[in-house]
């Protein structure tokens, strides 16, 4: 009983420490928008950046414009967590006017650690219990001028693709209310999506950055392991190095992208975090045109309607310019979901510890947890119900290993993923690749709590985590009803298919954003920014520029 009035009186404190100081924010702040911040919001990175290093623009200007549209949009869709436009007047006021991101404000998921704000991620237990000093890349980032105003959403454990928990409540998709933004980076995506922020922060290990760059329509390229500053922030797993979780930026539109990533590595963050190598930025020059091989399925769920059309999209785009094509069959994705699973079974442990008894759980999450709790015996019971009654060998590979580990399992099984990345190193060689392109997700959004029974449906995310291999994301089109609905004679070929799809709607997910993934080797971040630039050339070229949701 204490434990329960601590977390509801924890998640009401919080709540209100939110609403006192959006409410206690000078009137100027809750005005209407004015023509000058529209100006101000629709300019690039850069112009905004140039405009301040000239004296021509005000950074309490821009952190005006975006604060008003920030908390517009946490009114649409309650993406924000930490407030901190009171402290970003002082730091706009005092930032570095030379840098490369002078006077640009910059949104971050609630995991990144900033002085005197709290990153509580959704635990009730951690409210109240500010960071004492930033992390090392906000340290870098006001070093380079920017000016951190506000934090986002996540979903408790950072291990689902919705943004939710009981602390800051639940945050919905802009493009439909009913839908999550994705996860775990899911505020981020959202108030980039509306435009209150060009600039954010957020970290992936499974697809948290280029789910919700899927999900909300937004633009990133999850960074490998020691390219981006990680160290001195939250996190319910540290320690965590099976799947190494990394920080990558996410931003509104791929010029911002590139804006972002050249003035990060400019500031050396191998300076600011001993994690990071020491390798600059390095511009991208092909001698012919790139060669990129699609993989068109993972195997386990086929990609619906609307994603495989998305996809279908680019290909024929590229082969009309001229561009080599392939189709591939690269080493048995599914080896990758079991390897990688099993390697994140005591990161489920250890984030779901601090959670109290009283509070409410990801639903997906609540459910691995409840397998990984089974009996030995239980366990394998099931795993042979589902191989031998219901034929689904897929499923049953993929719970049979779902244990916690001991530290012999658990190097046993880094072996297998170092063996699993060589196979995909003398694949790649083998045809001569540049990219590889295919879908981010099966399915465009998923409904609120969807992740209850699609939570294992993220292998085309997860698959590029464990090869430790550079991902972008960008948004190519919109669901269509007209043209996505699921063949009348649909059948899913295994459990994980069938949960998947238990949530697919084309009528009602109508308009949701359906991005496409692009995808280089380990530490080719620039080499994945020249796909994304090649990709999104064409595509305006031929008239199917992405119509992202007007400022």
């Amino acid at each position: 009983m204490f434990s329960y009035f601590s977390h509801w009186r924890a998640c009401r404190s919080k709540q209100q420490e939110r609403e006192s100081r959006i409410a206690t924010l000078p009137a100027k702040y809750r005005a209407i928008i004015t023509t000058r911040d529209i100006d101000i919001l629709r300019q690039p990175v850069s112009s905004i950046v140039s405009n301040v290093q000239s004296g021509l623009l005000d950074p309490q200007d821009v952190l005006l414009a975006y604060g008003k549209k920030a908390l517009k949009a946490h009114e649409e869709t309650n993406c924000l967590t930490e407030v901190m436009i009171a402290k970003a007047e002082i730091w706009a006021k005092e930032c570095h006017k030379q840098g490369p991101l002078a006077g640009m404000p910059i949104s971050m998921k609630d995991t990144v650690g900033v002085a005197e704000f709290d990153s509580c991620i959704g635990y009730s237990a951690w409210v109240g219990k500010p960071f004492k000093k930033d992390a090392p890349l906000v340290r870098l980032l006001r070093d380079a001028g920017a000016v951190p105003f506000v934090k986002t959403n996540v979903p408790i454990t950072l291990l689902a693709f919705e943004s939710c928990s009981d602390v800051f409540g639940r945050t919905t998709n802009p493009h439909s209310k009913g839908y999550s933004p994705g996860g775990s980076t899911g505020g981020e995506a959202a108030l980039l999506a509306l435009g209150g922020s060009r600039l954010g922060i957020g970290t992936d290990v499974a697809g948290s950055v280029r789910m919700p760059a899927h999900y909300s329509g937004i633009y990133t390229i999850k960074a490998s392991m020691s390219r981006f500053p990680k160290a001195g922030n939250a996190s319910g797993m540290v320690g965590q190095e099976g799947v190494p979780p990394v920080y990558s930026p996410m931003t509104r539109t791929l010029e911002d992208l590139e804006t972002f990533w050249k003035a990060v590595v400019s500031m050396k963050p191998w300076e600011y975090d001993p994690s990071c190598v020491p390798i600059p930025w390095r511009d991208i020059n092909f001698e012919k045109k790139p060669k990129w091989g699609i993989m068109w399925t993972d195997g386990v769920v086929s990609p619906s309607p609307a994603c495989t059309r998305a996809l279908q999209q680019v290909v024929s785009t590229l082969q009309e310019h001229g561009h080599e094509v392939v189709s591939v069959n690269p080493p048995n994705p599914y080896e990758a979901l079991t390897v990688g699973s099993q390697l994140l079974t005591n990161a489920y442990v250890a984030a779901t510890s601090p959670i109290r008894w009283w509070e409410h759980n990801d639903p997906g999450v609540y459910r691995a947890m409840l397998a990984l709790r089974l009996p030995r015996f239980i366990q394998k019971l099931h795993v042979w119900f589902r191989r031998h009654v219901l034929r689904d060998p897929l499923y049953a590979d993929l719970i049979e290993g779902w244990s916690v580990k001991d530290g012999q399992e658990f190097y046993a099984l880094v072996g297998r993923r170092e063996q699993y990345r060589m196979a995909w190193l003398n694949f790649w060689k083998e045809q001569q690749l540049d990219y590889v392109l295919t879908v981010p997700n099966a399915l465009p959004a998923m409904k609120h709590d969807g992740g209850r029974l699609g939570w294992k449906s993220c292998g085309y995310t997860f698959l590029f985590n464990v090869l430790d291999y550079s991902a972008g994301v960008l948004p190519v089109t919109h669901v269509d009803r007209a043209l996505d609905a699921l063949p009348r004679d649909f059948k899913p070929t295994n459990g994980i298919e069938a949960d998947a799809y238990e949530g697919y709607d084309a009528e009602s997910m109508h308009g949701l954003p359906i991005g496409v993934q692009i995808v280089g080797r380990r530490l080719e971040e620039e080499k994945v920014l020249a796909g994304m630039k090649i990709i999104e050339t064409l595509l305006k070229e031929e008239g199917k520029a992405y119509q992202r949701l007007e400022v």
